[in-house]
């Protein structure tokens, strides 16, 4: 396919002229003054959002199973701060593996496009060894959204892993190579490394502390990824690859944050949900100007029109996890309590008989422009009422997407929320003013004493 075939950049040699070398070339040469202000504007929103749902994932009944599986199955080298465990330490990398569970658990934190969790993937392998936090948490988003891009299928949601794992794993593991400094050739050897450790799975974050447990640091026989065929990319996965070399950093280099920004999630659900919710909180609204207040009782029929996508169409959720892949479900919640939060997939929400009632008048369609893309899909909800009467809303870009972003206000307020879970007032303000002024932080240790 020509992956591994040398492809001519100038000022480098044969040797080096492969996609994994140019990868560990830019990991290397990158410096705090490529990082525009744009980037560093979106990526401490990113941080400080990642924060906030990892504190509150911290309460789930998955991350305890995932710290008791740490501390029975591992022998302790507690140095690494966790989550919302004040006063218990781990290994850098299984606090690696437990902050990478534990910011994904909820299904809450960011989202880009194509569909991938970048910050989860990259902020827990940096937490334990903080030194350049801000560069290198760029630099892993950086590797992460150049490799989506790299497979044309990865456009398209219901025919994809979601997210592939090697690009969890691999953007991990640039962050860590950054953080602690590593040369061009010990930066392809760990991309190496975690590529094969990660290949063939999509168990998101359980592969988040590969890359710090192979970032090696003596740089000795570096395994030349495009030299071991069908290593480097999604070739396994995908039909249609396109491996491209990324470009030494210069003063003109454009991150791909500074293009793109991120989606934030108002609730903890699928990304997908969050455009029938807008939609069905607008017609709910219609509703009650109509009636004077929301009555269920004059609906006949609810009309979904979303795009086809098995795993979140469940008209009658049972569990938490299968609420938050609904569509049925965050349409009905939304219409019936205005709003949708944390408490909103809790048992007695759930199976709550109005509720019940909404789903079992829900129609579903699929029409043919709407893709199953997170750029170019939308939610419209119709309300077919008792009298013949119809009222619909249409919503193609959500409040939080990247082409509308939360506003400083809102973000801050997710924060405080999540937060307030597990902090007090006073500690998720330390934690807002670190973030704050990243740039200037000499060393992680004073972000992760907050956790």
């Amino acid at each position: 396919e020509g992956l591994w075939s040398p492809s001519p950049v100038a000022g480098r040699n044969a040797r080096e002229e492969t996609v994994t070398s140019s990868f560990a070339s830019f990991i290397h040469g990158v410096h705090p003054e490529h990082l525009s202000d744009v980037v560093h504007h979106r990526s401490k929103r990113m941080i400080l959002d990642s924060i906030g749902v990892g504190l509150v994932g911290s309460m789930t009944h998955v991350f305890d199973i995932a710290l008791r599986y740490c501390q029975e199955m591992y022998p302790s080298n507690p140095v690494s701060s966790v989550f919302g465990r004040k006063n218990l330490k781990l290994s850098p990398t299984l606090a690696a593996f437990s902050n990478g569970v534990v910011v994904h658990t909820m299904d809450f934190d960011d989202t880009w496009h194509p569909a991938t969790h970048p910050s989860g993937a990259v902020l827990p392998a940096l937490l334990p060894n903080g030194l350049d936090f801000l560069l290198a948490f760029n630099v892993g988003i950086e590797v992460q959204g150049r490799l989506m891009r790299f497979p044309s299928e990865a456009q398209n949601i219901p025919k994809r892993l979601h997210p592939p794992s090697v690009v969890a794993t691999m953007g991990s593991a640039a962050a860590t190579a950054k953080l602690l400094s590593l040369n061009r050739a010990q930066c392809t050897h760990a991309l190496a490394i975690c590529r094969l450790t990660g290949r063939g799975t999509d168990s998101k974050c359980s592969n988040l502390g590969q890359a710090l447990a192979h970032c090696p640091r003596d740089g000795a026989n570096p395994l030349i990824l495009d030299d071991v065929p069908g290593c480097f990319g999604f070739s396994a996965f995908h039909g249609d690859y396109q491996p491209k070399l990324l470009a030494l950093p210069a003063n003109n280099h454009e991150f791909l944050l500074e293009k793109q920004d991120i989606a934030f999630k108002c609730f903890p659900a699928h990304l997908g949900m969050h455009w029938v919710v807008d939609a069905a909180l607008s017609v709910r609204n219609l509703l009650t100007n109509y009636y004077g207040s929301f009555l269920p009782s004059v609906i006949h029929a609810i009309v979904l029109r979303i795009p086809v996508s098995k795993y979140i169409n469940r008209p009658f959720p049972e569990s938490e996890h299968q609420a938050q892949h609904s569509f049925q479900f965050n349409t009905c919640t939304a219409l019936l309590d205005g709003k949708v939060d944390i408490h909103s997939f809790s048992d007695d929400s759930i199976h709550h008989h109005e509720l019940t009632e909404l789903l079992a008048k829900v129609i579903v369609e699929h029409p043919k422009d709407n893709v199953a893309n997170f750029d170019k899909m939308y939610g419209e909800v119709a309300l077919i009422l008792q009298n013949g009467d119809v009222l619909t809303s249409y919503c193609d870009t959500f409040y939080g997407h990247w082409r509308k972003p939360l506003s400083r206000e809102s973000l801050l307020s997710k924060f405080r929320s999540n937060a307030s879970h597990v902090l007090p007032e006073d500690k998720a303000n330390t934690i807002l003013v670190i973030v704050d002024n990243l740039e200037n932080l000499p060393d992680s240790s004073q972000l992760t004493s907050c956790l």
